[in-house]
């Protein structure tokens, strides 16, 4: 066993490609295979502790799960189980959390459980818990998950940096999102984010993406991190971090910052891969950056143009979408994206169909209303979907109507052109001061009528912990402004949790306030 456990901890500190070549050497040398057969040989008269380690180190040394020595070592802790201690059960879930499920396996595993069941107030150390979670799993009963969740508590006094590491895997193991664990694990990697490798800062931000669980502090001290030493990190790197915060809907404004300045200083990194990483990021976050933001897109579109001898039509269609959204348009990536759309390349070549069709119908939409020849239409054909509205907007239509004082007063439900959808709409005479009924307006079109479209967002909607619009919304904002719309943004969710008496003060607000009026665009559509 101490034989067994050195060559693994020796084994475990090398490269993959080395570890590949040791592999081999260790396989093919005779003491391994005479120590191997030793094993098996007197598998049953080994100690618990030789026989957890043993199992551990042939596992993870490769040795195939197959095998006759692997297949008895684990029925003979089958026939053991009820012996090991607490350590020696710690080292056997770390064992099974790396195997396959076959039916010893499965059968070792379901024994575990019980006996995890019975032994669980008896375990003081969190890090045998942590194993434990991994072991178990998301298949782990839901009454399973909560006494380990309570032993887990207990033992919170004494986290340490790398115990609330592991415990954001473990959990995610577990597909089990405790908040109190969370939070407190949270708070301490924000203590000592500086101790944090890199690889370990993703595998938060993955954990959280998995549990669901959004900390904007945490996010923000993460990414506070990156920019401070932003220096120090591969470029890469910093495009896998800020994809992982794209995800999470998270925009780390600062970061985005610095790495646009990284792009415009040294563009030759963005290869296509890279490239549609990054349009992605910045066009989902709806980031411009504050600084050279002209140069910026200039630099993208630029890279986007060498890469278009090799680039495939999908890849075409959503760097141009990503630029899309962001009011950029590349005219030579867009030429050669209409040649193959008129040849139905777009459409034929992919299973997602549907949403290409979409991306290519918000590339044709952009095309026509960010182009700088384009003028507000002194009128909008309008329709009216339906007099019902949906459960979720039932508040803000009762508010209105309060408001309002007639339901003749707005619209609901409001199909416009390029398939563009609005919960509301009022219209008011241009010194702002007054409402004026629909009807009237519809059978006088004045241009200096104002409209305002009120739409009713979804949390998702913005960016996380701000009232940012992402990309969609913030495309669908610009455009409902070039079709003459004054456009109010409401976070929904936030809404309906207002009292009735509250809910109609923020639209009066909302409706006669100078801020409804204003047009702030984060666009580079000037550039066009």
């Amino acid at each position: 066993t101490n034989s067994l456990t050195m060559a693994w901890r020796l084994f475990k500190n090398l490269s993959e490609e080395q570890q590949r070549y040791e592999k081999q050497l260790i396989f093919e040398h005779p003491a391994f295979v005479k120590l191997c057969q030793q094993v098996l040989r007197d598998a049953r008269r080994l100690t618990r502790g030789d026989l957890v380690f043993s199992l551990h180190a042939l596992v993870h040394l490769g040795v195939p799960q197959n095998t006759l020595l692997v297949q008895t070592l684990v029925r003979v802790c089958q026939e053991k189980l009820n012996q090991l201690d607490n350590r020696c059960i710690s080292v056997l879930a770390t064992t099974l959390a790396g195997m396959d499920k076959d039916k010893n396996v499965s059968a070792l595993q379901a024994g575990l459980q019980l006996l995890v069941e019975q032994r669980i107030s008896s375990i003081r150390d969190i890090f045998i818990l942590q194993n434990l979670m991994k072991c178990l799993g998301k298949d782990a009963p839901v009454f399973l998950k909560k006494k380990l969740e309570m032993a887990v508590m207990r033992e919170m006094d004494g986290l340490t940096f790398p115990n609330a590491l592991r415990m954001f895997l473990a959990l995610t193991a577990m597909n089990y999102c405790s908040l109190p664990i969370l939070n407190a694990c949270s708070k301490k990697i924000q203590e000592n984010v500086h101790d944090a490798p890199f690889r370990q800062l993703l595998l938060i931000l993955e954990a959280c993406h998995t549990l669901q669980y959004r900390n904007v502090k945490l996010f923000s001290a993460l990414a506070d991190y990156v920019n401070s030493t932003a220096y120090l990190w591969d470029k890469r790197q910093i495009i896998l971090f800020l994809s992982a915060c794209e995800t999470l809907g998270f925009q780390p404004t600062e970061l985005l910052d610095v790495f646009a300045e990284k792009v415009t200083e040294d563009p030759d990194f963005l290869n296509l891969k890279n490239l549609l990483v990054v349009l992605q990021v910045y066009s989902r976050l709806n980031h411009v950056p504050r600084v050279q933001k002209h140069l910026f897109f200039e630099t993208v579109h630029s890279c986007l143009n060498k890469c278009l001898p090799q680039i495939s039509s999908i890849e075409l269609l959503k760097a141009v979408y990503s630029l899309g959204i962001l009011g950029y348009l590349p005219q030579r990536a867009l030429d050669e994206l209409l040649q193959k759309d008129s040849k139905d390349e777009l459409t034929l070549s992919d299973d997602f169909k549907e949403q290409n069709t979409v991306m290519l119908r918000c590339v044709k939409t952009c095309m026509e209303l960010d182009s700088p020849s384009f003028t507000k239409p002194a009128f909008v054909l309008t329709e009216n979907l339906s007099s019902l509205v949906s459960l979720n907007l039932r508040k803000a239509q009762e508010a209105l109507v309060e408001l309002l004082g007639d339901e003749n007063m707005f619209r609901q439900n409001v199909q416009l052109p390029y398939k563009y959808h609005i919960d509301f709409e009022i219209r008011m005479d241009s010194d702002r001061k007054k409402v004026l009924p629909i009807a009237a307006t519809d059978d006088h079109p004045d241009s200096h009528v104002q409209r305002l479209a009120f739409l009713f967002a979804p949390m998702s909607a913005f960016c996380l912990g701000t009232t940012h619009p992402q990309g969609k919304l913030a495309m669908k904002k610009r455009h409902l402004n070039k079709l003459g719309y004054h456009v109010i943004l409401i976070q929904n969710k936030k809404f309906q949790d207002m009292k009735n008496k509250d809910a109609v003060e923020f639209l009066k607000r909302k409706i006669y306030s100078e801020d409804a009026f204003s047009f702030p665009e984060s666009t580079v559509q000037d550039n066009n």
